[in-house]
């Protein structure tokens, strides 16, 4: 296996999920922010499902966002 090749293919891969990501948390935020949902000083909970089909494998990454 080209290890430098995977490691490529796998920033590409999270390059992807990253700006994608990140664009979906903020529009989400904003909204909830402007329907009175979260206010200053909140902590948001996000959670990320990360499957690999072709082995079968799930994982969750979780994490908190401080709104200031």
């Amino acid at each position: 296996m080209n290890e430098d090749n995977l490691n490529m293919e796998i920033r590409r891969f999270l390059k992807k999920v990253g700006i994608t990501s990140q664009r979906i948390i903020e529009k989400e935020i904003q909204k909830g922010y402007q329907a009175g949902l979260i206010k200053l000083n909140d902590e948001i909970d996000l959670q990320m499902n990360l499957e690999i089909k072709t082995l079968s494998q799930k994982n969750i990454i979780s994490g908190k966002i401080k709104i200031d």
